[in-house]
């Protein structure tokens, strides 16, 4: 198969090139390296890098006739990570556009540029980082000096973290930590690659074990706590120190320290509060801005951006299906697993996030649209496809407004049932007066919990967590550290057949592989690749389920009674790729 990367590309896929050694300075807000190389603030400038690497389009460099549309940044990672659960699939007639499909399908291997993308994000983002702490060096005296580095290191923590939390292999029901070469690759995470890591160490790097890269991580944290706030920037693009905090809160429940995790989740919550329910569901601002007392760190799309000029390939293409220009709009959209919304009180605002499934639901005329006559095309083309990331300012034909979007990376809300689940581990009863306290007061006031036990109150406030941060690319953690079951096949699934497999216990495909170019390039990992999981699973029939329809090409279910003219689908932007899989090498 045809090899999709340029030459000039090749030396650069590799940890090798993620070294300080490596001069290559990531894209920044119009600044070139002339510019960076003649200004005395070319170390801030490195500092805006980061933010701006976030939301790079066509982050790996392909050439133009091999683009992928579904890289669009750090939100393309979230998209995946939700990909990879049980909560979110996908709903439409034109699926054929579905550019994560095999991440849902769990079958990608260590030759796919999906892998490759994955796994040489997280580098890039960690390289963007080595680059800005290359000025900021340790041995800097003054605060403000002190407060870049810190910057720096707190983002090169949420990459590691992200990264270390994905790759990390642990016990599950279809794959072997003993892999091929016979090497025991249980708890072993992604190579430690710094700022000072040189090429000779870079070619011979192992893979960290989880003790080891905590270790890095925490050390990389303190430093920030103890210097961020010298820093004299502020923007919610960049980490402040309850976003240091919060990365604490998440990297202390990785490893189930949950006395930790609780205090510093409730340190990070200081100074924050709860999206309210209008705020929630504006029609011109919900989940688009960070406007309000919730959103602690945030990635930003903006008009001149790439993304949004390509305009399809950027968040809101793939989240809304709103918009009139986008994947989503065009019946390809996000929707919510029918089970979970099933689960969901009507007397919870935040059901309210995806189009009922049928024209009968309580909830008809309650969910809020930007245009209100599109509620029954809705139902009919995407049931239970999401709403809750809204077109910027409401503009749902325009994608240089409507693209121009702001995408939560961290929010008060997760620190809050972080510190919920963190408290039940330890008293199920505090877990669950925490809970209730926060639904009744911030979400549904009608809510209750009938749970008790500290494993079944941990449970619900997982489901409620992944209920609150859905689509926001934070269920996958959970789901991998408890060892919860994912399951796709059930009476009444909204599944897709191929897709719907059921698992005992966390799946093989969280524990994330490396693409080929890693040990090609690393004697350090040649012999601990993940087990790969491509093939494991077979898809389960859905009980229940029935033929696909017959309905032609471009149209729609009829009205709601069943009668009627047809309801016309809108007509498919013809720059949609339709989806073809991509391989690295022949």
């Amino acid at each position: 198969m045809k090899n999709i990367f340029k030459s000039v590309l090749v030396g650069t896929m590799s940890a090798v090139a993620l070294t300080g050694c490596i001069e290559e300075v990531m894209p920044t807000s119009g600044v070139n390296q002339d510019q960076l190389d003649s200004s005395n603030k070319a170390g801030e400038a490195l500092i805006w890098a980061m933010p701006s690497y976030l939301v790079q389009w066509n982050s790996l460099g392909r050439p133009e006739d091999d683009e992928w549309h579904g890289d669009c940044g750090y939100a393309s990672l979230m998209h995946i990570r939700d990909f990879m659960t049980g909560d979110m699939c996908l709903s439409g007639p034109n699926l054929t556009y579905d550019q994560y499909y095999y991440f849902s399908l769990a079958a990608i291997d260590d030759r796919m540029a999906y892998t490759q993308f994955v796994w040489q994000y997280h580098y890039k983002m960690i390289q963007t980082a080595n680059k800005a702490c290359e000025s900021f060096s340790e041995d800097s005296e003054d605060a403000v000096s002190k407060g870049y580095r810190a910057t720096a290191l707190a983002f090169r923590a949420m990459a590691y973290l992200d990264a270390a939390r994905w790759c990390e292999f642990l016990e599950n029901d279809k794959t072997s930590p003993v892999n091929s070469e016979g090497n025991n690759v249980l708890g072993l995470t992604v190579p430690i690659v710094t700022e000072k890591t040189t090429e000779e160490e870079a070619r011979n790097n192992p893979r960290a074990s989880r003790e080891k890269m905590v270790e890095f991580i925490l050390s990389d944290l303190d430093y920030a706590e103890q210097n961020i706030s010298g820093s004299n920037l502020s923007s919610p693009l960049l980490p402040n120190l309850s976003c240091v905090y919060g990365l604490k809160a998440r990297l202390y429940m990785w490893i189930e320290n949950y006395p930790k995790a609780a205090e510093y989740a409730k340190m990070a919550m200081a100074g924050y509060a709860p999206l309210s329910e209008e705020q929630w569901t504006n029609v011109k601002t919900g989940f688009n801005s960070p406007d309000n007392k919730s959103w602690m760190w945030a990635l930003q799309y903006v008009k001149e951006n790439d993304a949004v000029q390509t305009g399809i390939c950027n968040w809101l293409s793939f989240m809304s299906l709103e918009a009139y220009y986008g994947y989503a709009g065009a019946g390809c959209a996000p929707a919510v697993d029918a089970s979970m919304y099933e689960r969901i009180s009507d007397s919870d605002f935040r059901k309210l996030s995806w189009v009922p499934a049928d024209f009968d639901s309580p909830l008809y005329d309650k969910v809020s649209l930007v245009v209100p006559e599109d509620m029954d095309y809705n139902i009919s083309a995407t049931p239970l496809g999401t709403v809750k990331f809204r077109p910027g300012d409401g503009n749902y034909e325009d994608h240089n407004v409507g693209s121009a979007v702001w995408v939560p990376m961290m929010r008060y809300e997760e620190m809050a049932f972080i510190a919920m689940e963190a408290d039940a581990h330890q008293s199920a009863t505090q877990g669950k007066n925490d809970l209730v306290e926060f639904m009744t007061n911030y979400r549904d006031p009608e809510y209750t919990c009938a749970a008790s036990s500290v494993d079944d109150v941990v449970e619900e406030i997982v489901f409620q967590k992944r209920v609150e941060l859905w689509g926001e690319g934070q269920a996958l953690w959970d789901i991998k550290r408890l060892n919860y079951s994912v399951t796709r096949s059930y009476e009444g699934s909204n599944w897709e057949e191929e897709k719907a497999f059921n698992t005992q216990g966390r799946p093989a495909w969280v524990n994330m592989i490396m693409v080929r170019s890693e040990p090609n390039n690393n004697d350090g990992v040649r012999a601990w690749q993940n087990a790969p999981f491509a093939g494991v699973y077979s898809a389960i029939p859905i009980p229940g389920g029935e033929e696909g329809d017959d309905e032609p090409q471009g149209v729609v279910s009829r009205a709601a009674d069943g009668n009627g003219p047809l309801i016309p689908f809108r007509k498919p932007n013809p720059r949609l790729q339709k989806y073809r899989p991509l391989w690295i090498n022949e």
